[in-house]
């Protein structure tokens, strides 16, 4: 089974033309976890967490910091183990991706990736267990697939919007094309929201969950200003994925 849920399911959407000068102004802050509960069909596979990191530096400049950890159960590791952590570093004005970093046990699949964004040279530099594999042309504005998740959360979204996004993974450069469909609402553990559905166009990005050809993958996005990915679901070969949000956490000094 190609358990690759998360690692790039989250991953899409909105003008990354914002810029925010206060982290008050955003909607999110540093000490924010999303968690999600995972399942195949009907039968939970596993749980995945994302956070809003402490900014770290990387070449002097003070980056965003944001983390998706996605581990499969007892029940799955039977039969596709996944232990998957990606690290996305973006810069300070939101408008591009500096580093980022996969570790990945999925079956029988081990990487450890490090992508680093030269923008001296245009060039992203892809390299696995410390060894550069492949350097590949990017543009002055480009992300990591995992940065995309929360670039979306900054901008106004509403029904029947389309854009498209620079998005490398160090292996390929493809744009992301994303149409927002209606509004709808949901239930979830962590409660009920009012949600947008957003359908990215993916192909060929090194950490997709393998879909099956007429596969479609869908995320739904919360309508207030936090813009949470309250839901993602994707067809495959063998059925069909679906993860939901389980719990927020919020930094201290984000609560009332």
């Amino acid at each position: 089974m190609k358990f690759r849920l998360f690692c790039f399911l989250l991953l899409f959407l909105t003008p990354y033309y914002v810029s925010f000068g206060k982290e008050s102004s955003l909607p999110f802050v540093s000490g924010e976890r999303l968690h999600y509960k995972i399942k195949w069909g009907l039968i939970p596979v596993g749980r995945a967490t994302m956070e809003v990191a402490p900014s770290e530096e990387v070449n002097g400049t003070l980056c965003h910091k944001f983390v998706l950890s996605v581990r499969t159960n007892e029940f799955a590791d039977a039969f596709y183990k996944v232990r998957t952590r990606a690290e996305s570093y973006l810069a300070p004005n939101f408008r591009r991706s500096l580093l980022y970093k996969k570790t990945q046990q999925e079956g029988k699949t081990e990487r450890d990736v490090v992508v680093r964004f030269d923008y001296d040279q245009d060039l992203a530099f892809y390299s696995n267990y410390g060894k550069i594999e492949r350097e590949i042309p990017i543009r002055p504005v480009s992300f990591d697939p995992l940065s995309i998740a929360y670039i979306f959360r900054l901008g106004e979204i509403k029904t029947g919007i389309k854009r498209s996004f620079p998005t490398c993974d160090g292996r390929v450069l493809q744009d992301v094309v994303v149409a927002v469909q209606e509004k709808e609402k949901l239930r979830v553990a962590a409660g009920k929201f009012e949600v947008f559905e957003a359908t990215p166009a993916l192909k060929n990005l090194r950490g997709v969950f393998k879909k099956s050809p007429r596969g479609v993958l869908r995320i739904w996005y919360s309508t207030d200003d936090r813009r949470l990915p309250v839901k993602m679901a994707s067809e495959v070969a063998i059925g069909s994925f679906t993860a939901r949000l389980e719990k927020i956490e919020r930094s201290q000094q984000s609560k009332p």
